[in-house]
């Protein structure tokens, strides 16, 4: 029988390069989507998913993550002060915001890679299966995405990745599965998982169009293979090199060997580590916005004129 999912952890950590200057001094995981950081959607969508325990690995310079997620007094005696009712509209997210979930915090010393920051979180997570959320990958939809892992991991009781078909010239930038349809799930959206490469660079690596984005479910089994695990793309430690271990493990002649399955998430997936990443989903959610959605709607049509 599965075990019940109550851990996330959320990656970072990392520098964002391709956001400079603006990372320099403002931690990619809080660049905002219309009014409300990034990271904030990752915890929301956790936590709406029935986690409880979430650990964010950061780096050096990023204290203001702990601080959006604790009380704001002085906002608070600001916002009780007006009394109106949007200020206190106001004051109720911001309680909510600190009541997401119980956040711990951990440091990644080194930008050793995204198999290293899950590494710092060995001791938070112990003997429990958990998730993996990748500070980038913001995703928006109607389930959230890691109740759509869960789900199919209290079906199988294996690791589960979140994925999507991504353009073959795209591919190199992320990842690439070798996978087999799970027979019995008619909406073809569940595959086994029998190999993988990071970050493929010839016609030869890449295995299909599935590329894992920004969500897994793990078992602890994960930080015996990632301790052992060298360098590899960027010369990073990869979590989609120990995962390629793991899923080799299996027999790709008999299915039910199979450690991961892959799952199709529903959601809207926004790369926010690349500027056109960033502006996409600034505009597609800003549409969606209940103050400015409208207005914003007839600036995009007025500006579309002149294009």
């Amino acid at each position: 029988m599965s075990k019940k999912i109550t851990k996330a952890v959320i990656t970072a950590a990392g520098l964002s390069t391709r956001m400079l200057p603006a990372s320099k001094s403002v931690p990619k995981v809080m660049f905002p989507i219309v009014d409300k950081p990034a990271i904030q959607y990752s915890v929301e969508e956790a936590a709406r998913s029935g986690i409880t325990d979430i650990l964010i690995i950061m780096g050096r310079g990023q204290e203001c993550l702990e601080n959006h997620f604790d009380y704001s007094p002085e906002y608070e005696y600001t916002l009780k002060n007006k009394a109106d009712e949007k200020s206190i509209k106001r004051l109720e997210e911001l309680r909510n915001i600190a009541n997401l979930a119980n956040i711990h915090y951990i440091r990644q010393k080194e930008p050793k890679g995204l198999g290293h920051a899950i590494l710092c979180a060995k001791s938070f997570v112990g003997s429990d299966d958990f998730i993996v959320m990748y500070g980038d990958d913001i995703i928006i939809g109607e389930v959230p995405a890691c109740k759509e892992l869960i789900d199919v991991y209290e079906k199988y009781g294996r690791c589960v990745a979140g994925v999507k078909e991504v353009a073959r010239e795209h591919l190199r930038k992320y990842c690439s599965l070798k996978v087999k349809p799970v027979a019995s799930n008619s909406n073809n959206d569940e595959f086994y998982v029998y190999d993988m490469n990071e970050k493929p660079r010839t016609d030869e690596e890449i295995f299909s169009n599935y590329a894992i984005l920004g969500r897994v479910l793990l078992t602890p089994e994960i930080f015996g293979i990632l301790e052992n695990q060298k360098p590899g793309a960027n010369n990073e430690i990869q979590i989609t090199d120990s995962m390629k271990t793991l899923v080799q493990s299996a027999d790709e002649n008999k299915k039910d060997s199979a450690k991961m399955i892959a799952k199709v998430f529903s959601g809207e997936r926004h790369d926010m580590g690349s500027k056109f990443g960033f502006l996409r989903a600034n505009i597609m959610e800003g549409l969606k916005h209940p103050e400015i959605g409208e207005e914003f709607r007839e600036f995009i049509k007025e500006i579309a004129k002149t294009l």
